[in-house]
């Protein structure tokens, strides 16, 4: 060792959306080399693993200056630490090269692990466990008593795809989402069928490699059709339904029931009548004759719902313009009222 080399720092930093002791081979090289090993608390998980390798390690992080000092005479001392590396030690390193009085060690950043496509949903699987055990409005929530705000959360998310930004999309799909990992987190506690997020994953992955043969298996597809095709027919063998109309929710708006209906009867090649229209111009008359636009419009190739909505974002603007309030798409008033 020469006394007058100022050593090295290795920043090793370790994703924990990663399986610990799951490093790559220049950070072990790193770790088998150094002469002192600190691991972070937000590493820590990686202590049983560097041990098992034959790595001494010291629990903690050392200031800067008794870093520095460790590193005179050439040693190398590596600090182990999370995904975002260690901020307090970061900002000492650069107060002591800036003031020009030490002699700097060479600072190193080594990341030991990265993360894949998707790694932030393991953390909101981890902060939505923590909020349903430690949320007093959370923790007491039920399927049930969350179905509204599925509902709601889906319309919202139609909306922002409708008008919103890329910002309120982005936000929307996050509350989706949440209702998909929320859910998940309470079917876990059920006493007789429980079942977790990862559990509505896989079935969600079977489902789609099923019914995508031709990616996924020797089928061809060469036209959307073709794949639409595909995927009739495997759902057909799936759920064995006994009419084309299982399976459609009876409780979701009307226009897009009927329409509904109305695509599940074309697809299977059912010419079906509508039901004669009521003498008179109440309800069920009124009923009759939207259904027939509904039927129209599915085979006309227009989604009934997002026509209604369109014609009526342009009555609210014919409305707001009456009133002269100024832009078409004004906030809401102050207490939220629609």
């Amino acid at each position: 060792m020469n006394a007058e080399d100022p050593g090295r720092i290795v920043l090793l930093t370790a994703s924990h959306r990663v399986a610990p002791g799951l490093l790559s081979w220049p950070a072990w090289q790193a770790l088998h080399a150094a002469g002192r090993v600190h691991c972070a608390e937000d590493a820590r998980e990686q202590l049983p693993y560097l041990r098992e390798a034959g790595v001494a390690v010291t629990p903690g992080v050392p200031g800067a200056q008794e870093l520095v000092d460790a590193c005179a005479g050439g040693h190398t001392v590596v600090v182990l630490t999370g995904g975002q590396g260690d901020g307090p030690l970061t900002d000492g390193l650069a107060r002591l090269a800036g003031s020009g009085r030490v002699r700097m060690p060479e600072l190193e950043l080594l990341p030991g692990s990265y993360d894949l496509p998707g790694a932030r949903l393991l953390d909101l699987v981890r902060v939505m466990d923590r909020i349903r055990r430690e949320c007093p409005w959370t923790s007491q929530k039920t399927h049930r008593g969350l179905a509204k705000y599925a509902i709601e959360e889906a319309y919202e998310l139609v909306e922002a795809i409708e008008d919103g930004t890329r910002e309120e999309l982005r936000e929307e799909l996050g509350d989706v989402l949440l209702q998909v990992v929320f859910h998940a987190r309470i079917a876990e506690e059920d006493a007789q069928e429980p079942f977790s997020v990862d559990d509505v994953a896989g079935t969600l992955i079977e489902k789609l490699i099923h019914r995508h043969p031709h990616v996924f298996g020797d089928a061809t597809a060469e036209t959307p059709e073709d794949v639409h095709a595909h995927w009739l027919r495997t759902k057909a063998v799936e759920k064995q339904r006994a009419s084309v109309t299982d399976g459609v929710p009876l409780g979701q708006p009307g226009l897009a029931l009927a329409a509904k209906l109305a695509s599940r009867a074309r697809t299977a090649g059912l010419d079906v009548p509508l039901p004669g229209e009521p003498e008179g111009s109440g309800a069920d008359a009124l009923g009759h004759r939207l259904l027939a636009l509904a039927v129209r419009a599915q085979e006309e190739g227009v989604d009934p719902e997002a026509a209604l909505r369109a014609a009526g974002r342009a009555y609210r603007d014919a409305i707001r313009a009456a009133e002269g309030v100024d832009g078409a798409d004004g906030e809401e008033s102050a207490d939220g009222a629609e």
